[in-house]
This record gives C-alpha cells, sequence and structure tokens, in this order.
C-alpha cells in the first residue's frame, strides 16, 4: 500500500473512490441481507401453503374418521396414488415431474391410520411435535431431518386438527423436503445477484460520471484562475446554476476587481510617465513665449506647443483604445468581414497623407476571402499597421497588401519597402511604449500601435508578426477565417 498516494490523486478520482466504497458496502450489505432472507422467505410461503392444504385434507377426513370408514372409502390407495403423480409442470424455468408432499393421519392418540408413503401405518407418532401440539390444540409443526447430518435433509411438517363438535378425533400432517424448494431458492438468488452486479455496475458508471463532470468543471475553474493569475487572457467557463456556478461567478467578479484595480494603477504609472516629456516641452515653450522674441521664434515655439499638444491626445486615445482592448475578455459582435473591401477603405481614408508621402497601395487578395471578428477591433488593427508602414517607406513607395488562407486561418500581410528594422528590435516591436525614430523627422511614436494590433490578434485567437524580407518590412497578421 505504500505505492497509494492518496493526496497526490486528483479530486475526481478521490470521489470516485469515496463513492465506490460507500456504493459497495451498501450493495453488499443490502445484498447479503437479503440472500438471508430468501430461504426463509420460500419456507414461510411454503408453510402457510402446507397449513391451508392440511386443513382442507382435515375437513375432507373428519367424517370417514368419525364413523370409522378411512379403510373402507380406501384413502390409503388414494394417498399413494398422489404420491406416484407426474404433474409434468414448468415453474418459471424449473421443471416438476413428481409430487414431494407426504400426507399422513392419526387418530386421538397419535397413531398412524393412513400414510402416503405406506411406512408409517401403525406407528405411534404422538411424541411428534406436529401430532402432539395439535392434539393439545395448538400449532403443530416441526422440522426434522431425514438424515441427521445432513441439513439439506431437513422436512417440514405441518399438521391441522380433525374436530367433531368441537372434540379433536385425529390429526392430518402434510410435509414438503426442504430440498425441494432448493432450486426455486437458488433460481431467486442468481436473479437477484444479476440484478445486483447490474444496478453495482450502474451506480459506478453514474459515480464516474458524476466524478468526472465534477473533477472537470473545477479542472475548467482552476485553469481560468492560473491563466488570470498569468496576466493571459481567459474566458470564464460556463457553469449550470448550482455552487459551482455561483464559484464561477464569484471569481469573475474577482478578478474584475482585482484586475480593475491593478489596470488603473498600472496605467496611471504610465500615463504620468509618458506625460512628463510633452508637458515639460509645452510648459517650456510657454515660458519663454512669456517674454520678448522674433516673430519666427515664436512661430516655431506655438507650432512646438501644438505639436506636443497633439501627441498627448494621440497618447490619450491610443491608451484608451489599447485599454479597452485589454480588458475584454471575448469578442462582443463576431461576423464575417470582407477583407479587401476593409483594406480598400482605410487606403481611401488614408488618401491624402498617402498622397502628401508620395505613396500608393496594391492588393493581390481575392475579393471572396473573408474573416471572421468584431469589424470596429479589426478596422482598428488594420489602420495601425497601414499607419506604421507609412511612417516607415520612403517617398514613391508602394505598400502591398496580401491575403491566403491556411487551414482555418487567413493570414493578411502588409509589405513596405524600406530600411531594416534592426535586430535588437524585433524582439521588442509589440512592446507597449517601445518605438523606434521615423526616417523623415527622427521622432518617435507613442509605442501603441503594434501592442494594440497584438492585442486585438489574442482576443480574435490569432497572432502578429513582423519582420524584414527582401527589399523592407512585412507585418503579417493571422486571424480566423469566416
Amino acid at each position: 500500500m505504500s505505492g497509494l498516494r492518496l493526496p497526490g490523486m486528483p479530486l475526481g478520482v478521490r470521489i470516485f473512490l469515496v463513492y465506490f466504497c460507500f456504493v459497495g458496502l451498501a450493495g453488499w450489505f443490502v445484498l447479503s441481507t437479503v440472500m438471508e432472507e430468501i430461504r426463509p422467505g420460500v419456507r414461510q410461503s411454503t408453510e402457510e401453503t402446507l397449513v391451508d392444504t392440511a386443513n382442507l385434507l382435515a375437513e375432507l377426513l373428519r367424517d370417514d374418521l368419525r364413523d370409522g370408514r378411512l379403510h373402507e372409502r380406501d384413502w390409503q390407495a388414494l394417498f399413494q396414488a398422489y404420491g406416484q403423480r407426474q404433474p409434468q409442470a414448468q415453474i418459471w424455468d424449473i421443471a416438476k415431474n413428481s409430487v414431494s408432499h407426504r400426507i399422513y393421519v392419526t387418530d386421538a392418540q397419535g397413531r398412524v391410520l393412513l400414510d402416503s408413503s405406506g411406512v408409517a401405518v401403525g406407528q405411534d407418532y404422538s411424541r411428534w411435535n406436529d401430532v402432539y401440539l395439535t392434539l393439545r390444540g395448538q400449532y403443530g409443526a416441526r422440522s426434522s431431518r431425514e438424515v441427521a447430518d445432513d441439513p439439506q435433509s431437513s422436512v417440514m411438517y405441518v399438521a391441522a386438527p380433525i374436530r367433531d363438535a368441537g372434540r379433536i378425533i385425529g390429526v392430518v400432517s402434510v410435509s414438503k423436503p426442504s430440498r425441494t424448494l432448493q432450486p426455486y431458492i437458488e433460481r431467486s438468488q442468481r436473479r437477484l445477484a444479476w440484478f445486483a452486479a447490474g444496478f453495482s455496475l450502474l451506480g459506478l458508471l453514474v459515480g464516474a460520471a458524476l466524478s468526472w463532470w465534477l473533477s472537470a468543471a473545477l479542472r475548467r475553474l482552476t485553469g481560468y484562475a492560473v491563466a488570470v493569475a498569468a496576466g493571459q487572457r481567459a474566458s470564464l467557463p460556463q457553469g449550470r446554476g448550482g455552487e459551482l456556478g455561483q464559484l464561477a461567478r464569484a471569481l469573475e467578479q474577482m478578478r474584475a476587481e482585482l484586475d480593475g484595480k491593478a489596470y488603473v494603477e498600472h496605467y496611471v504609472h504610465t500615463l504620468t510617465h509618458e506625460l512628463k516629456s510633452p508637458l515639460a516641452a509645452i510648459r517650456g515653450a510657454a515660458e519663454l513665449l512669456e517674454g520678448e522674441m522674433p516673430a519666427a521664434q515664436r512661430q516655431r515655439f506655438l507650432g512646438n506647443i501644438q505639436q506636443e499638444s497633439a501627441r498627448l491626445q494621440q497618447l490619450i486615445e491610443r491608451l484608451l483604445g489599447l485599454a479597452l482592448v485589454e480588458q475584454q475578455q471575448s469578442l462582443q459582435q463576431v461576423q464575417p468581414v470582407a477583407l479587401r473591401a476593409l483594406c480598400e477603405q482605410l487606403c481611401q481614408g488614408q488618401a491624402a497623407r498617402l498622397q502628401r508621402a508620395g505613396l500608393h497601395c496594391t492588393w493581390q487578395m481575392d475579393e471572396s476571402l473573408q474573416v471572421l471578428g468584431e469589424p470596429f477591433l479589426l478596422q482598428q488593427a488594420l489602420a495601425n499597421l497601414l499607419d506604421n508602414a507609412i511612417d516607415f517607406s520612403p517617398s514613391g513607395a508602394t505598400l502591398e497588401w496580401r491575403a491566403e488562407r491556411q487551414g482555418e486561418q487567413l493570414c493578411v500581410r502588409l509589405f513596405n519597402p524600406g530600411q531594416a528594422i534592426p535586430e535588437y528590435a524585433l524582439a521588442r516591436l509589440t512592446e507597449r511604449f517601445y518605438s523606434l525614430p521615423r526616417p523623415g523627422s527622427g521622432r518617435k511614436s507613442t509605442g501603441l500601435g503594434l501592442n494594440f494590433v497584438a492585442e486585438v490578434a489574442a482576443l480574435h485567437g490569432g497572432r502578429l508578426e513582423v519582420g524584414n524580407v527582401a527589399g523592407g518590412v512585412q507585418a503579417s497578421l493571422w486571424l480566423p477565417a469566416a
């Protein structure tokens, strides 16, 4: 037993073992009790039948015994003929081909007058309990063995008084060997054993199903709690009411409250840090504008204030968008979205900016391709990819949209010519607030665009990859195909 470690067993296994022991012990107790009751139950039913038979014969024999005409009616021959009958009966699936009752009649002194077996006529049976008790007005019955050392040779005797005007003038006894009852007892026990085995198996299957269901529900809740603790996005397991459903809702509420507190604290620190630089620039320019300076210099400082203000607005808007996606645990409105139409719409919306930068877009994707997701988030994600490609493409370049189906997903690719991404930056491109300087201005962005795209991809069950390819940079976005 040293190899059995209950503490390390899964909860479902332990529940099943407890259930198995309980059902096994209860079933064994009930089965053994019922098995023990079958034999006395059959004997009681048989005894009741013998009582009826004995009393019927007592009424039939009364007049002939009273008038001394037993031998004239030749009851002895009738009894012996009865003992030789072959009923050819089929009781359930047990054949009965002979009668097993023995009948004998005694007078008021207990001497045998008639015997269906023919062996005891003239003998004194007054000391046998069936005759002895009946002659004294009591219920007469006994059980005697034909072979002293063989309990299976037991014979049951039941007697009834033969009365005349209230006076007992004789006794009629009817007997039946216990061995004739044994086939019926064994049949009942066999059937009961099969029924018990069937119900036990059914009970074990129900127990196994219950244990599996309970452990599966607990595993889902445990997996959800582990994923939340690891900071991963996870959907709340669907409960069907009861305590497990309440536990799931309590976990979700706790996660929401903890995430909310941690999220607010994190974003307060982040926003405070990111606002320092543009606020310092605005404050410095404003202080300088309080003094006298040439108009051109004043105009330059005013431009700095406007530029930093726009940067602040962009930072706040992107932080709010990112916060919305990160807090969203599942998609709200899932529907098929035509991919090429969405990309063309985005390029048309950026037409003025593309024209100023001397860029244009091409599409190499089938118009029938559709992705399955939330349209607004998909639009925002692809818009961020397009913004990033415009910022890092040289004038006169062509931005190429491609799409292909790969199994259950669509891969959307956006290629932009330009300088390769440095090796040290490749692993950090989707990191929050990490940004590379733009080739034209040397300025950095908020560093939230690709992080937002990665969050949207994860929410849809996809992923984002950005890497260097021949002639430029390519962003690949995997999304579920419709």
